[in-house]
């Protein structure tokens, strides 16, 4: 279970988040949309453990672990995935090699041992099959030289690859085509299980259409200002943002 609660969070001063209230049950899909400026990015950031933001309040407690008190590779080791909106390149990297050293550094973390190079490719072809990325991208440098598109394949090949406990998903749908959508869409579904619990994060309802969500929450001014069924998403589609009226906040 991922939960937050009363979260304040802030940058160079300017305060951004102004109490988040969040819990994602395991096995949940939540979706959490908003105007620009309203703080989305912000909370993933956050979570990832950017130094930029400094918390001022509250926690962010998954499966019993608050995750404010670890540093982000250990955040990663406790079971949490980020994919962002823009995945960064790593030269010099093989995306191969930069997930065996992943994997196996999450697998000793949860006491399991380490797989051989046989098991690694094995696991390797099946979890990119699931996004359909193509193999010799792995002998790359980490998104070097990657598509929009590719980028966001492979990160979702990354999260099949890890199995986190908790998968944040920030605008993954940002730069997409309609057929790199449906994929990336497919290989997150493919990924929901009873003990994963996921946070997409979109301005728009398209990706909600492949990725249906559990609860929708709709982010103003730093606050949760309604939280709903996957029907809000097709209102705030029909009215735009405009339907929340800032202030009118609710229990998420």
């Amino acid at each position: 279970m991922l939960q937050i609660t009363n979260l304040h969070a802030s940058i160079d001063d300017t305060p951004i988040l102004r109490g988040i209230d969040l819990t994602i049950n395991d096995g949940e899909v939540h979706s959490l949309m908003g105007p620009n400026g309203s703080g989305k990015s912000t909370l993933a950031k956050v979570m990832a453990g950017d130094e930029a933001y400094e918390v001022t309040e509250g926690s962010i407690v998954l499966n019993g672990q608050d995750l404010l008190e670890l540093d982000p590779h250990e955040r990663a080791a406790a079971g949490l995935f980020m994919a962002f909106q823009y995945p960064v390149e790593i030269p010099g990297v093989t995306m191969k090699y930069f997930m065996r050293t992943a994997m196996n550094s999450v697998r000793k973390n949860r006491g399991q041992e380490e797989l051989d190079a046989y098991e690694y490719l094995s696991v390797v072809k099946e979890r990119a099959a699931t996004v359909k990325l193509d193999l010799e991208l792995l002998d790359r440098p980490v998104n070097g030289g990657f598509s929009g598109g590719e980028k966001k394949r492979a990160e979702i090949f990354q999260m099949a690859m890890l199995e986190p406990s908790a998968c944040v998903l920030d605008e993954t749908d940002s730069g997409l085509d309609i057929d790199a959508l449906r994929i990336v869409a497919e290989g997150v579904n493919t990924m929901r299980s009873p003990d994963r619990s996921f946070l997409v994060i979109t301005h728009y309802q398209r990706l909600l259409s492949y990725i249906v969500p559990d609860v929708v929450h709709v982010l103003v001014d730093g606050k949760i200002a309604r939280t709903g069924g996957k029907e809000l998403a097709l209102e705030l589609e029909e009215h735009g943002y405009s339907l929340i009226e800032k202030g009118n906040a609710v229990d998420a």
